[in-house]
């Protein structure tokens, strides 16, 4: 009976089933609106697999799911990205975190995800990103991969920006991606956006200056 009552336990683990996926999304929406899960739904959930909102793996998650818009997940965006990943409980998701963090680590799948997270993070009603939103994403995907990414941080909060559309958004991946740290590489007449030649001209001004203190 024992073994028994462990094969049906390994089994509950490794089968998914679309009814309990769709029956775990409702307890985190409210009657009125049954087929979205909300900023509070998104609070518990997250609460639930012991991951914090901001952490990255929520954006994975989110790509997974091709999620429209930050906060909200639609019961068609869940089970479309829990269905893939065959989870149906806040266990699954726990032991999918890994796997969903390795996708980070593949560089066409982050260029896949940081292009997504453009769209996905922005104000529906504008069609750039503000810049508060846009240095919270950049700190998210790139922070801890760009050598550089502390100084464009400091010129971007600087700067006269108050918006980064997708072209910068775009171009910002391929300067951390191609661009040496110490710009040794980096072609005045190559195609940058306008943003990216000032940041190049702010670091080698505020290299200069240091220096100029140090001496």
């Amino acid at each position: 009976m024992d073994s028994s009552r462990r094969h049906s336990k390994s089994e509950d683990l490794s089968s998914f089933s679309q009814k309990r996926c769709i029956s775990w999304f409702r307890e985190y929406t409210s009657p009125d609106d049954p087929d979205t899960l909300g900023p509070e739904g998104m609070e518990k959930f997250c609460e639930d697999i012991g991951v914090e909102p901001e952490n990255v793996v929520m954006l994975v998650l989110a790509w997974k799911m091709n999620a429209r818009q930050m906060g909200f997940f639609t019961l068609q965006e869940w089970t479309k990205g829990l269905t893939d990943l065959h989870c149906d409980s806040n266990t699954k998701v726990q032991n999918k975190l890994e796997y969903l963090k390795s996708f980070l680590h593949e560089p066409s799948t982050f260029k896949s995800i940081y292009r997504y997270a453009y769209d996905f993070a922005r104000d529906k009603d504008q069609r750039s990103m503000d810049m508060e939103t846009a240095r919270a994403m950049l700190q998210l995907l790139l922070g801890r991969q760009w050598s550089l990414y502390g100084q464009f941080n400091n010129f971007l909060e600087q700067s006269k920006y108050k918006v980064i559309n997708k072209d910068q958004w775009c171009n910002i991946l391929e300067f951390s991606r191609s661009i040496h740290s110490d710009l040794s590489n980096y072609d005045v007449d190559g195609a940058w956006p306008v943003m990216l030649d000032e940041f190049v001209e702010w670091l080698k001004a505020s290299k200069e200056q240091n220096s100029a203190k140090g001496s």
